[in-house]
């Protein structure tokens, strides 16, 4: 059976009509990607300089050309970020994939996004800029790094209590905005994405708000590195063994101020969306093996909210 990477759902050929028609309605078919993951790595070396694309991760910047049927690489304008397969760690374009699957299923806004073939039959992971208008215009964005006065080397040193204020100092609607990054917080926990520092959470200003952007950066950490620490950005002073105590009671009830009613809520909603969760693990692109250790750990995690 044939699977869309871009919709998970079955085709005849390497991709689901739907799943073109989220790149155009003109797009008939997406001849694979050019490169290698290897070349994808040296040219996003060699681009490094030239490109608006923070992070660590080798990126390419994208657009797509609807007349030859591909995607090609731009130094700027670019609409679409590409992530390669890591060099060293195994699945990740998978991993963070179904792990935005699984963040949007749960009602966290994500941009489009979704994998696309290699050359040599490899995928990688793509997603939308969510900081472009479609005639190219930017968007006023900062991430938290930025808004505390932290730096790249300094974004861990932080704690997710120093979040708040600056949600309530900038944001236009402040009591909605803390339900979602209570809702970002409870996720991470329970998906095991210990690498959630302040340059993955951002502010963006649309429709004359400033309010949270569409979530990026999702990807189940623990599974991938063995880490032993549980978040990146402590609560309550702590990183790892956190409780229902920790991160309902106080950091939602105390820090953020939510109402028992809205904690509930919250807590029934991911309670509700588990077995949706599952199925999405079952149709995604991860290995058996990998498929069962991000189970069984959304199974250790949810335990712990209970």
């Amino acid at each position: 059976m044939i699977r869309c990477p871009i919709t998970y759902e079955s085709c005849e050929n390497r991709y689901s009509k739907r799943g073109l028609k989220f790149f155009s309605p003109n797009l008939k078919d997406l001849r694979d990607f050019p490169y290698t993951p290897k070349e994808q790595i040296q040219m996003a070396s060699k681009f490094a300089a030239k490109l608006s694309i923070q992070g660590i991760q080798p990126k390419l910047s994208l657009k797509l050309n609807t007349g030859k049927q591909v995607l090609e690489i731009v130094a700027k304008g670019g609409k679409f970020i590409l992530k390669p397969p890591h060099q060293v760690y195994e699945e990740v374009p998978e991993n963070e994939d179904v792990t935005m699957r699984l963040a949007a299923a749960i009602n966290i806004e994500v941009p489009f996004h979704g994998m696309i073939y290699n050359i040599d039959g490899s995928l990688s992971y793509f997603i939308e800029r969510f900081d472009r208008l479609p005639k190219g215009q930017k968007l006023g964005v900062e991430d938290f790094s930025q808004l505390l006065g932290f730096s790249r080397e300094t974004k861990y040193e932080a704690s997710m209590e120093k979040i708040i204020p600056v949600i309530e100092k900038h944001c236009t609607f402040p009591a909605l905005e803390k339900i979602r990054l209570f809702r970002r917080v409870i996720f991470n926990f329970l998906i095991g994405n210990e690498d959630m520092h302040l340059k993955n959470y951002t502010l963006i200003r649309r429709d004359d708000k400033v309010e949270l952007s569409p979530a990026y950066d999702f990807l189940n950490t623990t599974i991938l590195l063995k880490a032993t620490e549980e978040i990146a950005l402590p609560i309550r002073g702590k990183k790892n063994r956190l409780t229902k105590e920790d991160l309902v009671n106080y950091f939602g009830s105390e820090r953020l101020q939510l109402s028992d009613a809205v904690l509930k809520k919250e807590l029934q909603a991911f309670e509700a969306v588990y077995a949706r969760w599952i199925e999405l693990l079952d149709r995604s692109f991860l290995s058996p093996k990998m498929r069962q250790a991000y189970k069984d750990l959304l199974q250790e995690r949810f335990s712990r909210l209970k």
